[in-house]
């Protein structure tokens, strides 16, 4: 079993003690029920990848797959698919499970597999083939940056949150699911952004709901006029 956990402002837990905490009961468990386990502790202090939205995101899985998606969400996936290639017994350490992974993506086995997943499941397959297809928002806006500098947080939380709000999500059970809409984050903590860059993209079908969700991602986004270190995507692995 691999364990993704999450630390940081857009996950359960927010700090790395919890996390680790978290990670050792869960192991510990998986030992007691005779299973081997092993949880990565990943960042979630921004958003993984640009996409945030249940359409966005779909494509986002099926450029990757294409070997076109972002580079954070590629070595997230990458990371992961090793551990389980070695607790599964098909790679005997975690250089041969990324290599494994990487010819996998790159010979296009992954890539089938996912369309067998999606055809097993009875979903249409015509929809991932061309991503064209895919439903779209209603309302795109493009939001450029007012500012020189570095972006220094990017609260993914408040994205996440956002996206919600604007129909990616459930607030309570039983409410409806907008797969068209959410947030394309074009940038990451660290990066150096220029007046008038392309800072994110909204999708919405309701006009004031995407006003409000432009003023709460320019305030998710906070900046420095000095340079900023980037994130970690990992911060270790519990075994």
């Amino acid at each position: 079993i691999v364990l993704d956990v999450k630390v940081g402002v857009g996950a359960f837990m927010e700090t790395l003690q919890e996390a680790r905490q978290l990670a050792r009961l869960m192991v510990a468990i998986a030992r007691l029920s005779g299973r081997r386990a092993v949880a990565i502790l990943s960042d979630m202090n921004q958003p993984l990848g640009n996409a945030v939205g249940n359409a966005l995101e779909l494509r986002e899985a099926i450029d990757t797959l294409h070997g076109n998606g972002p580079e954070d969400f590629y070595e997230h996936c990458m990371e992961v698919a090793s551990h389980m290639l070695v607790i599964g017994g098909k790679a005997r350490d975690l250089r041969e499970g990324r290599d494994l992974a990487e010819e996998a993506l790159r010979e296009g086995w992954a890539w089938q597999k996912f369309r067998t997943l999606v055809q097993v499941q009875g979903g249409d397959l015509s929809m991932v083939d061309d991503p064209e297809r895919l439903p779209k928002a209603a309302f795109i806006e493009k939001v450029y940056a007012s500012q020189d500098g570095y972006i220094s947080a990017i609260n993914a939380r408040e994205v996440g949150e956002t996206s919600v709000d604007l129909g990616a999500g459930r607030i309570k059970k039983g409410d409806p699911i907008d797969p068209a809409v959410g947030v394309v984050i074009h940038h990451k903590v660290g990066d150096f952004v220029r007046r008038g860059d392309l800072l994110f993209t909204l999708h919405a079908n309701d006009p004031q709901k995407l006003l409000e969700a432009k003023k709460r991602i320019l305030a998710a986004h906070s900046w420095s006029t000095s340079p900023v270190s980037p994130l970690p995507l990992f911060y270790g692995i519990v075994e």
